[in-house]
């Protein structure tokens, strides 16, 4: 008895141990996995093959591995392995090492970038020690290999370098924890991804609290990847989400930026939009849309941008971020532009006012990048100019850098009811028509109120010569 009381007393109780359990390894052969190897572009074949004759580790991972398995085509093509950045580089003509929160490495071939990542270690709890009172960091030998994390537990820097299983129970979901050699053809699979992939789930590694609050971001990816892939989410996986929902307002405006455009560019915008309003998380990430999702009108308008978005991935076209936000922020601006002209205010200056006061108010919780801001406020801007049909501002409209888009815009109000039909079947003949022929549409065109009248200065009359003597001081 006095026995057992002792080894009760000196044993950790694993129950509340807060080391996660590492996966057991399991190796899928060429017969188990079916990855056609010729899908494997040269680049990222070179890239493994590279590393793994100066000696280390080198393996394709992550939603790579996961989109071959499922027979889609993958969007790009990483690398993961125990070399350290520093032993990357020196390895390959053309790379670079980027990155603060997560240093990692940029191998060139070409046009192309290969992305490759040193395997990352698990946390130690009992390492992290208080640092300025609200960032604790985990201290190691090496300078460059720091883990810092806030006072929530948000991972701010990790340069922890670990081994395969410890990177594979960083990962966040098991189906984006699979690892392929291309060399020797084979798949390593720690967390029993291959069979989350066959069940069509996705389930987070390890506690989903614990791991939500490592990175809030990756509820984001809970709602990209059910949509993208069409999969279920675990329950576990799930019911964690609304008690954390609240941790997304400690993530950087830029980075919440980032992910919200890879989150409308997966080619199933409409569904990730969907899944962001069932986990509840879009009343965070895009405050000013919610009213807008509230009204049928506003819902049209963006349901119709979204699927326009998903039908040009379809066709291998790009999406500019430019037009989405435009199209996602529209409906208050809009709102605002006629208040201001209620209250008296200059069309235009009423535009670009609404312009700044929306834009202001969707930067406190997601930073737009400054490039993406400029060039949505220009689509706006030049809407009222469809409807300045004349010769001058016709053909000045026609040639403006942005005209193609704004004219998608346009488009796109039209067919939610929100401009004229017959304004985007003109600009759509004028376009396809030869100079003589626009003019011949320009002329036809009904004269407009206040077009053809010149805004010349009127001449202030110069004031009539003073009899000699007049105003002076000497006078009368």
């Amino acid at each position: 008895m006095i026995r057992r009381f002792i080894n009760r007393l000196f044993t950790p109780n694993k129950s509340k141990d807060p080391t996660p359990r590492r996966g057991q390894r399991r190796e899928l052969l060429p017969a188990q996995h079916q990855i056609d190897a010729s899908r494997i572009p040269p680049s990222a074949r070179s890239t493994v093959q590279t590393l793994q004759q100066a000696g280390f580790e080198a393996y394709i991972v992550g939603g790579a591995v996961r989109d071959l398995l499922l027979g889609l085509k993958p969007k790009d093509f990483d690398v993961a392995t125990n070399a350290t950045p520093e032993q990357v580089k020196p390895l390959f003509r053309r790379a670079f090492i980027i990155g603060r929160r997560f240093r990692i490495v940029h191998v060139m071939h070409g046009r192309e970038i290969i992305e490759v990542s040193t395997y990352r270690a698990l946390h130690d709890p009992q390492a992290v020690e208080a640092v300025n009172g609200n960032e604790r960091t985990a201290r190691t030998t090496l300078a460059d290999k720091t883990l810092a994390v806030d006072s929530s537990g948000r991972v701010l820097r990790d340069n922890v370098w670990g081994t395969l299983d410890e990177d594979a129970e960083r990962r966040d979901f098991t189906v984006n924890a699979l690892y392929y050699d291309p060399i020797r053809d084979v798949v390593v699979d720690y967390h029993h991804g291959i069979d989350d992939l066959k069940q069509r789930r996705l389930r987070m590694i390890g506690e989903p609290a614990a791991r939500y609050r490592e990175d809030p971001v990756r509820m984001l990816r809970v709602a990209r990847f059910a949509a993208k892939l069409g999969f279920d989410i675990d329950p576990a996986t799930l019911q964690a989400i609304a008690p954390s929902a609240d941790l997304l307002a400690n993530v950087p405006a830029a980075r919440l930026f980032d992910e919200t455009v890879k989150l409308l560019q997966t080619g199933h915008a409409v569904a990730s939009l969907q899944q962001l309003r069932r986990l509840g998380l879009h009343h965070g990430l895009l405050p000013l849309l919610d009213p807008v999702l509230e009204k049928p009108e506003g819902e049209r308008f963006i349901t119709n941008a979204l699927q326009d978005t998903d039908a040009r991935i379809a066709q291998g076209k790009t999406a500019s971020p430019s037009f989405l936000f435009a199209c996602l922020l529209w409906h208050d601006v809009e709102q605002r532009w006629s208040a201001l002209q209620a209250e008296g205010v200059a069309p235009s200056m009423a535009l670009d006012q609404a312009a700044d006061e929306v834009l202001a108010a969707q930067a406190e919780r997601l930073a737009i990048q400054r490039r993406v801001a400029t060039d949505l406020r220009e689509i706006w801007s030049l809407q009222p100019r469809f409807e300045r049909r004349t010769p001058r501002y016709a053909n000045s409209l026609l040639a403006h850098p942005r005209f193609r888009a704004a004219f998608d815009f346009l488009s796109l109000r039209a067919r939610s009811d929100q401009a004229d039909p017959a304004l985007v079947q003109w600009w759509e003949a004028f376009q396809q028509a030869d100079a003589e022929g626009r003019a011949a549409m320009l002329a036809a065109v009904p004269t407009q109120p206040g077009a053809g009248k010149s805004k010349r200065r009127r001449r202030r009359k110069k004031p009539a010569a003073a009899e000699p003597g007049a105003g002076s001081p000497a006078a009368g």
